[in-house]
């Protein structure tokens, strides 16, 4: 069914939502897919716990958000993989504010969020950007007639270690386009770009950083170059930039 004229209330007050900026901050920092907590969420959009809780069952009310709770505890996350898909869009499409970096730490801290991190439950930034177009260049992902595994990325998923099979048949798409924010083109997304995420932290290629961060460990380098038959050069993350203009 295609939306209608009929249908602008409901997208209206849905844009209603994400128009204030502290609801706007709480949903990019549950972006980390992981479920918080009231205060957590408070600290993150820098307002008080009162005004925190009004702005939660907004977002619950509205759909963005779904609530758990665990005794006297209630957490918070995004309510689908959905609801990521359009948050990352909608800031893919934002122009950018990015105030310098007070401190080499907080630059260093930035460049790492934006050379690889997860959307979600999916690889972002740089690392997640490089991913996507190498496997459309070695034809292991094909365009025609939309995003589709092509046999011989059906193998090169099961030399990984990831069945594919499976992820088939979830109500998820298989693969998706995702806008990336920083890098303003695609990332992988869907079941399969979720799936591989976890994929590379289980072989122990990437590791967690601090937020939403991830990095590519020692061992996951040369293995994931190898894998994507580039060289471990092309994996490199840029040098970052200290507040004096010098290289870190």
């Amino acid at each position: 069914m295609h939306p209608t004229a009929t249908d602008a209330p409901a997208l209206a007050q849905l844009a209603g939502l994400l128009a204030d900026t502290s609801r706007a901050r709480i949903c990019l920092a549950l972006l980390d897919g992981r479920a918080w907590t009231a205060g957590e969420l408070a600290r993150a959009a820098g307002v008080a716990p009162s005004t925190t809780s009004d702005h939660l069952s907004r977002l619950v009310e509205g759909g963005l958000l779904a609530e758990e709770r665990q005794g006297r505890h209630r957490y918070l996350r995004l309510a689908d993989p959905g609801v990521a898909q359009l948050i990352e869009d909608l800031a893919g499409r934002a122009a950018p504010v990015a105030p310098p970096a007070r401190s080499l730490r907080a630059a260093r801290a930035t460049t790492a969020l934006a050379y690889a991190r997860t959307c979600y439950d999916h690889l972002a930034g740089r690392l997640g950007v490089l991913l996507h177009d190498t496997l459309l260049d070695r034809a292991l992902l094909d365009r025609a007639g939309g995003l589709t595994l092509t046999p011989a990325g059906l193998d090169w998923c099961a030399d990984l270690g990831l069945p594919v099979a499976p992820l088939r048949a979830s109500r998820r798409p298989l693969l998706r386009d995702c806008l990336d924010w920083t890098e303003r083109r695609p990332h992988l997304s869907g079941a399969l770009g979720a799936a591989l995420c976890a994929r590379l932290l289980d072989l122990g290629w990437l590791a967690r950083g601090t937020g939403r961060a991830v990095r590519l460990t020692p061992a996951g380098v040369p293995a994931l170059a190898a894998a994507l038959g580039l060289t471990p050069a092309d994996l490199a993350p840029p040098a970052t930039t200290d507040a004096g203009g010098g290289r870190a």
